[in-house]
């Protein structure tokens, strides 16, 4: 019996490039451009304790990405099952209108998978991983089906680099840096820590916070009121992070919890390692 390749399988641009190890950066600048849909921020603030359990809601959202990627096609949609679950049960209200709203509203569920892909591929693509523009198109195309999982309709959600760039340009007149997407800036800054980490979370943390801020388009710059360096800059800044990053073995990276690629290069076979000279067209 064949073992299940689940939803994207070996052969996926999404395979190699979810093994990278500046995800975790991509995904703090997703964090930053979600903030600033008023209505999605304040879905957050009213339904998360993502304050007193940051390093807890990180690694759920990392675990739904590795289960979603590595895992199985039934672990896959058990997955989204749960979110969707989830988002039905909750609700929010409009910071503007005092209107109150089902949090799983198609706009705001696209909005957070539009950040939060492009996220993934711009930081990383950025940051040195070779890519092709019809690779990357490609990506975004094999992500309608992650956006199916959480309740989108998938002809609805932007399939390649062109569609992408034009549903952000639709969105910014709807963007904002009110006081919620403010509260998510500060936290990001300075996460609540243990008093004994305060110094690690100034020498690491602060400096992947800043780095995933400066990755954001000007716009968003320009809602939040802070200066970014110059592109080039922050590009050199990527790249060598992303040098540095990838100088550490992958499996040595990859026992860290919750270990989703090791899991599926055992049901699979070591041939399906993910690396970026895996990626075709």
């Amino acid at each position: 019996m064949t073992a299940d390749p689940g939803l994207f399988g070996p052969t996926s641009v999404t395979w190699q490039l979810h093994g990278d190890p500046m995800m975790w950066v991509a995904g703090i600048r997703a964090l930053y451009l979600q903030a600033l849909h008023p209505r999605a921020v304040r879905g957050v603030m009213e339904n998360s304790d993502f304050r007193r359990d940051a390093w807890g809601r990180l690694m759920r959202t990392a675990n739904f990405v590795g289960t979603t990627t590595y895992g199985t096609s039934e672990a896959a949609e058990k997955a989204g099952a749960r979110v969707r679950r989830i988002h039905r049960m909750l609700s929010a209200t409009d910071p503007e209108t005092g209107e109150r709203y089902p949090v799983d509203e198609p706009e705001l569920l696209l909005w957070v998978h539009c950040a939060e892909i492009d996220s993934y591929l711009h930081v990383l693509r950025r940051s040195g991983y070779p890519l092709s523009d019809a690779a990357a198109d490609r990506y975004l195309a094999e992500h309608r089906v992650g956006a199916r999982l959480v309740g989108l309709d998938p002809d609805a959600v932007p399939a390649d680099r062109a569609e992408m760039e034009t549903y952000f340009e639709k969105m910014r007149p709807h963007l904002a840096a009110g006081a919620d997407a403010r509260a998510v800036d500060d936290f990001l800054l300075r996460p609540p820590t243990h008093p004994l980490l305060v110094p690690a979370r100034a020498l690491l943390w602060r400096r992947v916070a800043h780095l995933a801020y400066a990755s954001l388009p000007p716009y968003a710059h320009e809602l939040y009121g802070r200066r970014a360096p110059r592109p080039a800059t922050v590009t050199r800044e990527l790249r060598v992070t992303g040098t540095l990053l990838r100088c550490v073995p992958a499996r040595l990276r990859w026992q860290l919890p919750p270990k989703h690629i090791l899991r599926a290069m055992t049901r699979l076979g070591p041939d399906t390692r993910p690396a970026p000279y895996k990626v075709r067209l």
